[in-house]
């Protein structure tokens, strides 16, 4: 084994160690968090309300992740259910942007789509992102309810959540892994909520 393997078989154990240790400890913490968020999210769906999710980068992807579990499915053959992410329309990104500032493209989004009693689900692992700020004031002023997921530094985005889960670490690729667990324990409690009489089926989308 030569010295450059063995230091990537070394980083790849510490990375899976802390990662386990991180997500074990933050996820036995932050449970009445998530439940309380999944339940918020299921009584938004059952009375008519969707989902909006924003994110940067990584967070966009996971944005568009937890959007197509919901429209699709996760783990239950359902009614599809209401959510769209804010981040895959490159026109209306690019018009806003251009035309105004790219702090404005989410909110602007928020503004002509959300509606009382919606949610916004807004992602930032620094959170500091001031794109993301600009969607979640927007979407107090319209009365949505707001759901945080970020890192370390919840300054900013604390007193524009109704409900925020903040993972304490400064590794974004850390930060980025729980936050898709939450993801996904987010769309199982929700479907289990809406439609208990269903059991999970297999596949590719029986994560948990």
């Amino acid at each position: 084994m030569d010295s450059e393997t063995k230091w990537m078989e070394d980083y790849i154990i510490h990375h899976a160690q802390t990662g386990a240790a991180l997500r074990t400890a933050y996820l036995s913490a932050a449970a009445p968090t998530i439940a309380a968020a999944a339940q918020t999210m299921a009584a938004i769906l059952n009375r008519g309300g969707k989902v909006l999710v924003c994110g940067n980068g990584g967070s966009a992807a996971d944005a568009q992740h937890l959007a197509a579990e919901l429209v699709n499915r996760f783990r239950l053959n359902r009614p599809a259910l209401p959510a769209i992410a804010l981040t895959v329309d490159t026109s209306i990104l690019t018009a806003i942007a251009n035309d105004s500032a790219f702090e404005a493209v989410f909110a602007r989004q928020v503004e002509a789509l959300g509606q009382p009693g919606d949610i916004l689900v807004a992602i930032s692992t620094s959170g500091r992102s001031p794109n993301i700020l600009a969607a979640l004031r927007t979407a107090q002023e319209r009365s949505l309810s707001c759901l945080g997921l970020c890192g370390a530094s919840p300054e900013a985005m604390a007193p524009l959540c109704h409900l925020l889960l903040a993972v304490p670490h400064q590794s974004t690729p850390l930060i980025q892994e729980i936050h898709i667990t939450i993801i996904h324990l987010l769309c199982a409690l929700v479907e289990q909520t809406l439609f208990p009489h269903l059991q999970p089926q297999g596949g590719c989308h029986a994560h948990l």
